[in-house]
């Protein structure tokens, strides 16, 4: 009962924190996916016609969809949690008697609630540029849940790891934000050479983009079941990975 109280306190604090601010935290997504939509679906969609069988406004809506999700889960965490290790917070819940997997389930909860929201947003937003009709409204909810959760334990042990505010971008920016774009958000994997189409399948993000295009409108350059099977060891990893570090107090306990 008490972890219940909790893991209820850590994530009503966690979606109190991005609500409260939302002018900050879900408008800028809606009016970036705009620009997104508006000159890459509509302007250069036009020129470009179609890709794989569907219109290219349509093809590109799952990959930004999923892209803000990935974007957003992550940086809750991991500015959330770096701002309770700065700002001490983090000694409350360490002399509290909360087990470890409940403050790492409040965190990656508010992570997985905010890339879900903004994921939503930018979902509707499509819905003014386009009409899609869900081929398989499973693989579309657990790719979308899925990714929302790896990305907030991802962010989770940047959180952990990092010294300072500028730690905190540097994988945003460097690594997550180029994988995305090369992940076949606006591009079909099979439009790139032989060589680079092997080296892009060493890409993580462009398995959990291709899996929920496919349950969006039913096209995929990968294994569907594969790129499920990768998302979920990833994830299983990252949560025992994260449990370990909080254990040890890894850049928590100084």
């Amino acid at each position: 009962m008490n972890n219940s109280i909790a893991f209820r306190t850590l994530l009503f604090k966690e979606i109190r924190r991005f609500t409260r601010i939302w002018p900050q935290t879900l408008l800028p997504p809606a009016i970036t996916t705009s620009l997104y939509f508006l000159i890459f679906g509509k302007l250069i969609g036009d020129r470009i016609g179609s890709v794989n069988g569907v219109s290219y406004m349509d093809y590109i809506v799952p990959g930004v969809i999923l892209m803000s999700v990935i974007s957003h889960s992550y940086s809750n965490v991991v500015s959330s949690f770096y701002s309770t290790k700065f700002q001490r917070h983090i000694e409350e819940l360490l002399v509290a008697p909360v087990p470890n997997w409940v403050i790492l389930a409040g965190y990656i909860g508010g992570g997985v609630i905010r890339g879900m929201l903004v994921g939503c947003v930018v979902a509707a937003i499509s819905l003014l540029f386009t009409e899609i009709s869900v081929t398989n409204w499973w693989i579309t909810v657990a790719v979308f849940v899925l990714t929302a959760t790896l990305f907030s334990l991802a962010g989770f042990v940047n959180a952990i790891f990092a010294d300072s505010f500028d730690d905190i971008s540097i994988i945003p920016n460097f690594i997550l934000t180029p994988l995305s774009y090369l992940g076949g958000v606006f591009y079909s994997v099979s439009m790139l050479p032989e060589i680079w189409q092997k080296i892009a399948l060493f890409n993580p993000i462009l398995y959990m983009i291709d899996a929920f295009r496919f349950g969006l409108i039913g096209i995929s350059d990968v294994d569907v079941i594969s790129a499920m099977i990768i998302t979920v060891s990833f994830i299983l990893v990252l949560i025992i990975f994260c449990l370990i570090l909080l254990a040890r107090g890894t850049g928590i306990k100084s």
